[in-house]
């Protein structure tokens, strides 16, 4: 809606949702594993504050039809689940490989 809420909401909304691609695209060109590992927390990060703008919005409801939400909060769940399951394995295998340096 044209409020003050519905403003800061859907600004909040545009930055973090628009965040975690660029972030990924930061983690490609890390410096080091350790950074790659980084970036993609901060990917993550971005990705759950975005399904959280996304159930407010339904839940309050701050738009007319929130049940249009639907398909977008299912494919930002799927979002958060993939990016945590590959900061998961990334972050795992940093440290089995740190293991075997020693």
């Amino acid at each position: 809606p044209n409020t003050r809420t519905g403003s800061h909401v859907a600004g909040q909304l545009l930055r973090s949702g628009t965040s975690p691609y660029p972030n990924h695209g930061e983690a490609q060109a890390a410096e080091s594993p350790k950074d790659f590992i980084h970036k993609l927390r901060i990917s993550l990060k971005e990705l759950r504050e975005t399904q959280r703008w996304v159930k407010l919005i339904q839940r309050v409801p701050l738009i007319k039809k929130p049940e249009l939400l639907e398909d977008i909060l299912e494919e930002t769940e799927e979002l958060v689940m993939t990016m945590e399951e590959l900061w998961l394995f990334t972050k795992f295998n940093f440290k089995q490989i740190q293991i075997r340096l020693k």
